[in-house]
């Protein structure tokens, strides 16, 4: 049983899914905004007609706020949080800033995102980097494979997704990190198909650079996204990008032309001022209502409808389950193939069941605001028969 009271949370935050007006199984796409998201937005957007009522210090103590609550989501400290508008930004912060040099190796299994591979490989045209994808079964770097890959001492960089968008399927961060940090390899992980369903705490997985849109399983606004940085390796990297916030002292806007090419000491040094204030208030509100309910508890309610959805497919002799059908190795992304594909999928779109269509499956992914009757809904619409 989930945490929380899902038919209050459905009535004040997400009142359309009462309504009726569709059954949202989309959340790896792009997830929707609660109430209170939608009231931040429209308050910034009250002050923002008129700029004298957006003073300085609201707009700092909001990233500030922001820096936070992210850091207390992934057991971080604020201080290694940079605030970032999509998750590109910190993936081109660790292709461009990590000290690499011509002939290092940058592992990466196939099949993922392109936001996690065309900054790879355009750091290979430019700076002689290999950029080697291996072939892994869905997508996902198992540790045996990377301890013998490792052997290679010229790799210096693994970088994976949590969970891949195309199969579901999930990495053991823990183990892949374990391994990369023994031997003095940079783990980079985008983690924005994982983090809200599944849960991560920093201070006990090796992680040196984490990327993570809000606007999917975080249910933020656009543009609002951030890069966690561990705070031992900040003080080694220079910011790719520079922004003329990044220095000490930039605070003092009666100094500014007083140039001093001097990083901060954390990492802001990394964010590329002028940031969408209004959309990280939305974030924070949508954070906020994520941490009331309990991380754990989200994580639980989302899987538990993810299960159910593999469980149905393994059940099944005419469903292939693209996704891992271990409780362990998949997040709440759900990709499967019906007997009948395409038309299946434009069943689901006929009956307002918003999902993806991905690499010839339908991908289903459902939330933390989801239901049962939902999903049995999309399931029975899928194998009518």
């Amino acid at each position: 049983m989930s945490g929380y009271d899902v038919d209050a949370l459905r009535r004040e935050e997400f009142p359309w899914t009462v309504a009726g007006e569709s059954i949202y199984l989309n959340n790896a796409s792009t997830g929707p905004l609660p109430q209170r998201t939608v009231a931040a937005l429209d308050e910034w957007n009250r002050l923002r007609a008129n700029p004298q009522r957006v003073q300085q210090d609201l707009q700092f103590s909001t990233l500030a706020r922001g820096r936070s609550l992210i850091a207390s989501m992934i057991g971080a400290d604020a201080s290694e949080i940079a605030l970032a508008a999509n998750t590109s930004f910190g993936i081109n912060l660790a292709a461009f800033a990590l000290p690499l040099k011509r002939g290092d190796v940058v592992l990466s299994p196939d099949g993922e995102f392109p936001a996690n591979v065309y900054p790879w490989m355009q750091l290979a045209a430019r700076r002689g980097i290999e950029f080697r994808q291996l072939t892994c079964d869905e997508g996902v770097l198992d540790p045996d494979r990377l301890a013998i890959e490792l052997e290679d001492e010229r790799v210096r960089v693994v970088t994976v997704s949590w969970v891949q968008a195309v199969s579901g399927a999930r990495v053991d961060l823990k183990a892949l990190g374990s391994l990369c940090r023994a031997r003095g390899v940079f783990f980079v992980v985008d983690a924005i198909q994982g983090l809200g369903p599944l849960t991560v705490d920093l201070r006990e997985t090796p992680v040196d650079i984490l990327s993570s849109g809000a606007q999917k399983w975080l249910v933020a606004p656009w543009g609002s996204a951030f890069v966690y940085v561990r705070r031992e390796l900040i003080q080694q990297l220079e910011p790719h990008d520079v922004s003329w916030m990044a220095v000490k002292n930039s605070d003092d806007f009666s100094r500014l032309s007083n140039y001093d090419l001097t990083w901060r000491d954390d990492a802001r040094r990394f964010e590329f001022i002028t940031l969408p204030y209004q959309d990280f208030g939305g974030m924070n509100a949508s954070l906020e209502l994520i941490q009331s309910l309990g991380l754990r508890e989200v994580s639980a309610h989302a899987l538990r409808l993810a299960d159910r959805i593999v469980e149905w497919a393994c059940s099944r002799d005419d469903v292939e389950l693209v996704t891992p059908a271990l409780a362990s190795r998949h997040g709440a992304i759900v990709l499967i193939r019906p007997p009948d594909g395409r038309a299946a999928s434009e069943r689901l779109t006929a009956a307002r069941v918003a999902h993806s269509w991905r690499e010839g499956a339908i991908r289903l992914s459902p939330h933390f605001y989801n239901t049962m009757d939902e999903v049995e809904r999309a399931l029975q619409i899928l194998a009518p028969f």
